[in-house]
């Protein structure tokens, strides 16, 4: 008998249907989820990282430090001072440092000033540490927090 040959060629293409109805659930599983992870402090970050943040020549400028020890320390300027080479107020724990920026929040509140906060954190402090003060700034009244970085 005489064999008959198929004269087509093997199909080698990838069939992307699967892969794009995969693609499509998980995306609606990400979107619905998502919303729902929103945890921690409301922090407002620049766009654009290598941009400076921009200030507000009317407000004042409160300073908070985090020293690598876990000390606590304020400034209020008028400026960003990156090296705080300024004397500043310590506070030695964190319920005092919490009062502290609530009292002086009410009191420029009272002025009708507004006060812009950022914290400068060591690089040798953990997370946490830092994540306890921006909530106790929550907790203060503080809106909106820069954080201080140096430049590379």
């Amino acid at each position: 008998m005489a064999r008959i040959r198929n004269r087509r060629k093997p199909v080698a293409e990838m069939n992307v249907v699967p892969y794009i109805d995969v693609m499509l659930v998980l995306l609606v599983i990400f979107m619905v989820t998502a919303p729902m992870l929103n945890q921690g402090v409301k922090v407002d970050l620049p766009k654009v990282s290598s941009e400076v943040l921009p200030q507000d020549n009317n407000s004042r400028v409160l300073t908070i430090s985090i020293k690598a020890d876990k000390t606590y320390y304020w400034n209020m300027g008028e400026e960003v001072d990156p090296d705080q080479s300024k004397a500043s107020e310590t506070a030695t724990a964190l319920p005092a440092l919490v009062q502290t920026v609530s009292a002086i929040m009410n009191q420029n509140a009272g002025q009708g000033k507004k006060v812009q906060v950022f914290v400068r954190g060591d690089k040798a402090v953990d997370y946490g540490s830092v994540m306890a003060v921006m909530g106790g700034l929550q907790e203060a009244g503080v809106g909106n927090v820069g954080l201080i970085t140096e430049a590379p």
